[in-house]
């Protein structure tokens, strides 16, 4: 008993256990097969937020500021950004191991030979091009951080726009030709993958529109701003204190730059803006390809009422044809029993008027039906 408990016990911690790749500001990186609650010791974030990345529960895609981290969970993205490390979640995915090489190339500055570092304890093959969209060094880490992971998530789902787009205008095209069983279900699943994108689309629009929103927000990921101000608090304030009485004006006017300082926006929301425009380009697509859908349902939908009409005007004729028949059936039937017809005498002919007579009424009956059913627009002309 106690062997089967020890082996619940270790599949148990093997299953909670995650490969993490770590980036720092000096160009190291490095995977980890850690548990959740070693990241949260490494990185200081409390359960409710880590709980946002956790591969097994459907979070929506979220950017959120927290004292010292940035929680990035943007579809397969998900990550841990401080002011000096980089935190990437499941990096041998087929979805994030592009994201992996673009921050080797866009972060990791300094030592250059990390790509064959990463290959030793690794499956990844990453090269590194040192002249590869160099971000400005001068921007703060977790900004170029957080522009690799948004430039990631808006050119990985409008990839996914247009192989769409590639599959959907050729099917609609065919549809439109030949209405078929097989090009409607074929219709019928892309559409269906397309409200799926948009959704997801969708979610992340919302995602960078509500931090562009709140301003409070977007001061909250300015990590190295919260982290210099930290570390410059006990001098600021022994400084403060000396020359209070002495320069007044001078306290004030530090002060006052302080505030303006945390309250300068400006480089995260332009930075947020450009990708918000990416992103709902790819909106915009999806939402011009939804409306090419819908115009081609209505014409398949016009088509078919086309062809129910011209089978309800056939039927129509049908129906005036089979009553003119039954009232001839008729006639000639009963007539037929009481007339007496001698077929050897030659003078007889009024069993033959009748027949006549009553085909030429029927004829007439039917015409009169038809000419009708013209003139009350009940089919056309």
């Amino acid at each position: 008993m106690p062997e089967i408990t020890k082996s619940i016990v270790r599949k148990t911690s093997i299953s909670t256990r995650n490969t993490w790749i770590k980036f720092d500001a000096n160009g190291h990186s490095s995977f980890l097969n850690v548990d959740k609650y070693e990241i949260m010791r490494q990185v200081r974030i409390d359960a409710r937020d880590f709980r946002i990345l956790d591969p097994l529960l459907s979070y929506p895609s979220t950017i959120l500021g927290r004292e010292d981290v940035i929680v990035l969970n943007l579809e397969h993205i998900k990550a841990i950004i401080t002011a000096k490390e980089v935190f990437l979640l499941d990096p041998t995915s087929e979805d994030v191991v592009p994201v992996v090489r673009a921050l080797l190339r866009r972060l990791c500055t300094i030592d250059t030979n990390q790509g064959d570092d990463i290959q030793d304890n690794s499956p990844l093959e990453i090269e590194v091009d040192e002249d590869d969209g160099m971000l400005d060094h001068k921007t703060p880490f977790e900004f170029r951080a957080l522009e690799i992971f948004l430039e990631a998530i808006c050119s990985f789902l409008d990839a996914r726009a247009a192989d769409l787009e590639m599959d959907i205008y050729p099917t609609l095209d065919e549809l439109t030709n030949k209405i078929s069983s097989r090009n409607l279900e074929k219709i019928r699943k892309l559409k269906s993958a397309m409200t799926r994108l948009t959704a997801r689309v969708q979610k992340v629009k919302e995602s960078i529109e509500h931090l562009m929103d709140d301003d409070e927000d977007m001061a909250d990921l300015y990590l190295s701003r919260k982290l210099e101000g930290g570390a410059s608090s006990p001098i600021s304030q022994s400084g403060a204190a000396n020359n209070w009485i002495s320069s007044p004006s001078t306290k004030s006017k530090s002060v006052a730059t302080i505030l303006r300082d945390e309250n300068d926006v400006d480089e995260l929301e332009m930075l947020l803006e450009s990708y918000y425009m990416q992103i709902e380009g790819t909106f915009s697509r999806l939402s011009t390809l939804r409306g090419y859908i819908d115009d081609t349902e209505d014409y398949i939908n016009i088509q078919i009422d086309n062809h129910r009409n011209q089978l309800i005007q056939l039927e129509l004729f049908l129906n005036a044809g089979e009553l003119c028949l039954a009232c001839y059936s008729v006639v000639t039937g009963i007539l037929g029993m009481n007339l007496q017809y001698d077929w050897q005498n030659d003078h007889d002919y009024m069993f033959k008027w009748v027949v006549i007579f009553t085909g030429f009424f029927c004829t007439f009956l039917y015409l009169i039906i038809i000419a009708y059913a013209r003139k009350k627009g009940l089919v056309g002309s």
